[in-house]
């Protein structure tokens, strides 16, 4: 299994794991391309499929006294394609957005996670935190 940053090139593939429609695909690229700066696309491929895929938004936080330079991430879309569950690719791509964080220096990394997924990120390192607080709209 290869683990690598992902791409425009690799729009197609990244927008079917989501379940995009084939019509979005010019848009998903478009999109894609937009936010290359701050949404890193990881994939897994084995015997040359992208098996797997996950992304790191990275982003600033305002200034402090302390540092003028504050980043942070946040895991979002982590997907393994069914079969290929349970043989190591979901922690693949955690190992490879965590090393991205570290080189990047960033702050924290955070992930919103269903709750089928709370045992598969505490073993990759995250644990839940206690200031961390959500606030949602009500529905309309």
């Amino acid at each position: 299994m290869i683990v690598r940053k992902g791409g425009v090139a690799d729009a197609a593939a990244l927008a079917e794991l989501r379940g995009i429609d084939g019509h979005k695909l010019g848009a998903y690229a478009d999109w894609m391309a937009a936010h290359a700066a701050t949404h890193l696309p990881f994939v897994a491929e084995l015997d040359g499929r992208v098996v797997g895929a996950a992304w790191l938004l990275v982003a600033q936080r305002v200034p402090s006294n302390e540092s003028l330079d504050r980043w942070y991430g946040d895991v979002q879309s982590v997907q393994v394609r069914e079969e290929y569950r349970s043989r190591g690719v979901g922690g693949a791509l955690m190992a490879a957005i965590l090393a991205e964080a570290r080189t990047r220096g960033l702050l924290h990394v955070t992930v919103h996670s269903s709750r089928r997924a709370v045992d598969f990120y505490r073993r990759n390192g995250f644990t839940h935190h206690r200031q961390l607080l959500l606030w949602e709209p009500d529905a309309p």
